[in-house]
């Protein structure tokens, strides 16, 4: 082998060493088990479960995946359900619905209130701290939905098939982290593991949660008090028609 052959092998293997990894996809699948729900027994709905990895050395990509984010009114319902997102994150909540909301937190996720408005018309919160923010409307007693709040940028919620995907996870040690409404926090931190990610592609194994142990808990209004009879479809309660 000439010197000319050997400086070029040499050169070749330095630049080779000095190539960073390339980030790596995150990717497997959550089964619900033990649930009293029906579209999770009959219709095998494993949606809304939010996963995430939080590098072990602390240091984070300031620059989340999302900084707006949308969860709608609509049929007197809030959509998505469960919404994940990273912290500084405006969330924007449009009334879809031919009747009056008013969307609140009392929750130390983040409290909030952004008070009644019409139809056709929106209200927007900045999270501005990681959290579980539990949402609720000051007139519909039925409405609820969970804003998870994350110092991270590396987040997926599952699908209806129970599928995640968290995507452009540059290599190092992680803590995978779970979060489901209707999972224990002894549950969901006995499933909580470190993950190693080292450029390649992570297929995890399939993953149960259990709802075992969970209790519905009834909640009030944004003034603590039980909320009064249904308004009627124009938004006004019995007590103040006219």
């Amino acid at each position: 082998m000439t010197s000319l052959w050997r400086i070029c092998i040499k050169k070749c293997a330095v630049l080779f060493i000095a190539l960073p990894l390339s980030a790596a996809t995150v990717n497997g699948t959550i089964e619900l088990r033990d649930s009293r729900e029906a579209a999770v027994r009959k219709g095998n709905d494993y949606s809304g479960v939010v996963v995430w990895l939080e590098p072990e050395s602390g240091a984070v990509n300031a620059a989340h995946a999302a900084r707006h984010a949308q969860m709608i009114q609509k049929n007197k319902t809030f959509k998505p359900h469960v919404l994940a997102i990273g912290v500084g994150t405006t969330v924007d909540f449009p009334n879809f619905d031919p009747i009056f909301h008013s969307a609140f937190s009392t929750y130390n996720g983040q409290v909030f209130d952004v008070g009644l408005y019409p139809p056709g018309s929106s209200r927007s919160v900045r999270f501005a701290r990681p959290g579980v923010v539990r949402v609720f409307c000051n007139i519909h007693a039925s409405m609820s939905a969970v804003i998870v709040v994350l110092d991270t940028p590396y987040f997926d919620t599952t699908k209806a098939d129970g599928r995640f995907q968290i995507d452009n996870v540059p290599p190092g040690d992680y803590k995978l982290t779970f979060f489901h409404e209707r999972a224990t926090p002894a549950t969901l931190a006995h499933l909580a593991r470190k993950l190693t990610v080292s450029g390649e592609a992570v297929t995890l194994q399939p993953i149960q949660i259990s709802e075992s142990g969970y209790l519905p808990i009834p909640h009030q209004n944004k003034f603590g008090r039980d909320y009064p009879p249904a308004p009627d479809e124009g938004g006004i309660y019995p007590a103040v028609r006219k």
